[in-house]
């Protein structure tokens, strides 16, 4: 703690230019900081809830999601997580991992997936998505994004999130690439990913779902980005929208080959 304690300052006297600690930045810093937290990450209690909830009997069909399809055949986690978003033949839809698990608990399990998708961010059967998509992401850590774009629908959500991407609007005209869309920005202290292109859309897709150290939650992708479009000014796209999807579509992509590192830390 004691250690944590001094890293921290170390990092605010570095942004007033003092001491040594002036010739380092503020992203190695932060980097240093997160690589000491890494160790205790309380993403691993997320895992194991998710790994004892993708095998426990649930919902009013008491049953497990041992059989769900997430793109690699039934039961298959494994390798799963970096080739999501993708389009899926039973729901003739094109899903990311959290929409995907909503589909086989409504499927599998019975629990309605309109009701869940309701619910706020951080209550009821969301957490259990939440805990569920950390598992499944921390099986394919270390592996390579690889998404495919074989289907139309796979091709057409690209093209939707591109779009989304650098659309402008709202009270003060952003777009996500008023944030996301060059090298060399910043909010704060942190970097912020080039997401358009590797390694930035690599590293920025590939962290999450991720614990943030800043409010002690486990947040998805699905809430990272509606909590970009809250950031914007812009009301809520709802959870599994076909307009997160396509968003998760064009940086999963975009970041081909990229290393999964979920879930990560955050700030």
């Amino acid at each position: 703690m004691q250690k944590r304690a001094l890293l921290i300052v170390g990092l605010l006297w570095s942004g007033f230019g003092g001491g040594a600690w002036a010739q380092k930045s503020s992203a190695d810093g932060i980097a240093e900081y997160r690589a000491m937290l890494a160790d205790g990450n309380p993403a691993e209690l997320f895992e194991a809830k998710g790994e004892a909830l993708w095998k426990q009997k649930r919902g009013p069909k008491q049953s497990s999601l041992e059989r769900c399809d997430l793109g690699k055949g039934a039961g298959v986690v494994r390798g799963a997580f970096v080739e999501l978003p993708r389009f899926f033949a039973d729901t003739n839809k094109v899903q990311d991992l959290e929409s995907r698990l909503l589909s086989c608990m409504e499927t599998l399990q019975g629990f309605s997936a309109t009701e869940i998708a309701k619910t706020a961010f951080d209550r009821g059967e969301q957490t259990t998505i939440t805990a569920l998509a950390t598992w499944i992401a921390s099986e394919s850590r270390g592996l390579k994004f690889n998404l495919p774009q074989d289907h139309v629908a796979e091709k057409t959500m690209y093209e939707v999130g591109k779009r989304l991407f650098f659309a402008r609007g709202g009270p003060h005209d952003f777009a996500c690439a008023s944030c996301h869309g060059e090298d060399g920005k910043r909010i704060r202290l942190q970097d912020l990913p080039k997401l358009t292109t590797n390694p930035g859309a690599g590293n920025g897709f590939g962290a999450w779902p991720a614990y943030r150290v800043s409010n002690g939650q486990m947040w998805g992708m699905q809430l990272r980005l509606n909590d970009c479009y809250r950031q914007q000014r812009f009301p809520y796209p709802l959870f599994g929208s076909d307009a997160t999807v396509a968003l998760g579509v064009y940086l999963g992509v975009n970041g081909k080959g990229g290393e999964s590192v979920a879930p990560a830390l955050k700030r």
